[in-house]
């Protein structure tokens, strides 16, 4: 899937390429990964467009056409529902840093019932410059957090006025050397979830331990300025 991302792959072909049956394949492969390979395989041309927008010239209908997609309004679509902005947007920098900057654990959700949820960030071998934790409506680091904070160092977090709901906790290490696109070279990361939070109740997080990234490890696509990598002048 990361090699022929811009093809129009099938659940035969993946489990084809791994010698198994199409159902043992998505069993297996939802277990591990933790998303069926359809939303892998489209986490992963959506992280190559972010790319492509960062380091090519080329135009969003190419980029388009470039990561699978046959209509570019489709494309459009999807990408402002996973990245938090259009492609467009995302080009220009329009938005970044100033969506998010000194936000803190409230992100602009209407008000309602909400509750804390308190947990803490391991890591080994892991040298990070600082660190993001963030609620999420999905096992995809996408979209906009309901709640996030950072760390200095790994260690507890507290996160309040989470909105009651199941969500996903996300924390990210972003190395102070930076850090690439690619599964192997992009930050460390570490999930739990679903969590259900209580209105008015604390909740605890599984430990999230943040390892390295390897060949499963879901691409992140929101656009938070912590996470991206500094963009060249115009």
């Amino acid at each position: 899937m990361r090699e022929r991302y811009s093809e129009p792959l099938t659940l035969d072909d993946l489990a084809d390429a791994a010698l198994v049956s199409k159902f043992y394949f998505l069993r297996v492969f939802t277990r591990v990964v933790g998303v069926t390979p359809g939303r892998f395989l489209s986490a992963v041309r959506l992280a190559e467009a972010k790319r492509l927008l960062s380091d090519t010239e080329l135009t969003v209908v190419e980029i388009s056409a470039c990561v699978g997609y046959g209509s570019v309004g489709s494309f459009a679509r999807r990408f402002t529902e996973a990245v938090g902005m259009s492609p467009i947007q995302y080009r220009r920098h329009e938005c970044g840093a100033a969506r998010w900057r000194d936000r803190g654990d409230v992100c602009g959700l209407p008000p309602g019932p909400h509750g804390s949820l308190l947990g803490r960030v391991t890591a080994d071998g892991v040298s990070a410059g600082s660190w993001y934790v963030g609620v999420f409506d999905s096992p995809v680091l996408q979209g906009h957090p309901a709640a996030w904070t950072t760390l200095s160092r790994p260690g507890p977090f507290t996160l309040n006025r989470v909105p009651a709901g199941d969500w996903y906790v996300h924390a990210v290490s972003r190395d102070a050397s930076g850090g690439g696109h690619g599964p192997a070279d992009g930050p460390a990361a570490g999930s739990a979830g679903p969590l259900r939070v209580t209105a008015g109740a604390t909740s605890r997080c599984p430990e999230l331990a943040v390892r390295r990234p390897d060949w499963s490890r879901l691409p992140l696509l929101s656009e938070l300025p912590f996470l991206e990598r500094p963009r060249p002048a115009a």
